[in-house]
């Protein structure tokens, strides 16, 4: 069995991993991790298979690190990972542009998945969309529209960040040179042409929802996503880390593990 470390485990994605491993004989739990100071700390937790006690550190005999928390969080738990060459499979979303430089150097020195999402079906749509950008984003007014939980902090979400990412380089662009998020107000000039716009939303319980529309003169194509549960997003984690353990150094995204994009 693969031995893992869990972090935020008492959060809603770290109690989805522990179910989600309960159920999976391929894996075992060594370490269920919480921040310093966290109420759950100490507390004893029984599953159907196994019991786990929530620590602050997690186990020297770990051979991989699973990650929903957050960026600060996240990188201090890679720098324990690097000191100590445990993999990671980091699918927390937010980070800035010198946090994922820190990522980056990071796996210099360990294999570091880097998974804004990691459901299958989400790295599918990743194809798809750089398939539809390269053949008619040029010709169409592109926006991604997506919907979240009432509690998400970060906006716009991870994955949809990763999908105008994937279409501006699949245009020639910078996403940043074309990102627009949100408009307000009255503009003298139209919509540009070359613009991806962002549209973001925090309601209920809705566990994740994106949709990106291709906008022509005489019709619309869109491509979309939603999520029914978070169980996807842990069964993903859990193949990610099964795939991560032996491999080398490096920083790999889901669709090396999927070799999703072999398929287009």
């Amino acid at each position: 069995m693969l031995k893992l470390a869990i972090a935020g485990a008492a959060g809603r994605m770290g109690q989805t991993l522990l179910h989600a491993v309960d159920v999976n004989p391929k894996f075992t739990v060594v370490s269920a991790l919480v921040r310093e100071g966290h109420a759950s700390v100490g507390d004893v937790v029984k599953l159907s298979t196994e019991t786990v006690c929530y620590h602050t550190e997690f186990a020297d005999d770990a051979q991989c690190l699973v990650d929903f928390t957050t960026p600060q969080y996240s990188l201090r738990l890679l720098k324990q990972c690097a000191a100590f060459n445990i993999p990671i499979v980091i699918g927390t979303t937010g980070f800035d542009a010198e946090q994922l430089e820190e990522i980056g150097k990071a796996a210099s020195r360990i294999p570091v998945l880097l998974a804004p999402n990691t459901s299958l079906g989400v790295n599918l749509v990743l194809s798809l969309l750089r398939l539809a950008a390269t053949a008619i984003g040029e010709s169409a007014d592109i926006e991604v529209i997506e919907a979240h939980h009432r509690g998400k902090l970060d906006a716009p979400s991870g994955t949809a960040l990763r999908m105008g990412e994937v279409i501006a380089e699949a245009l020639g662009h910078s996403l940043s040179d074309v990102a627009v998020y949100g408009r307000k107000g009255f503009s003298d000039d139209a919509r540009p042409q070359d613009q991806i716009g962002f549209s973001t939303i925090r309601a209920g319980n809705i566990i994740g929802d994106h949709t990106v529309l291709f906008a022509l003169a005489d019709e619309t194509v869109e491509v979309s996503h939603r999520a029914n549960s978070r169980e996807l997003f842990a069964k993903g984690a859990l193949r990610g880390a099964e795939w991560l353990v032996g491999q080398p150094a490096g920083l790999y995204g889901m669709n090396d593990v999927l070799g999703i994009e072999k398929l287009v």
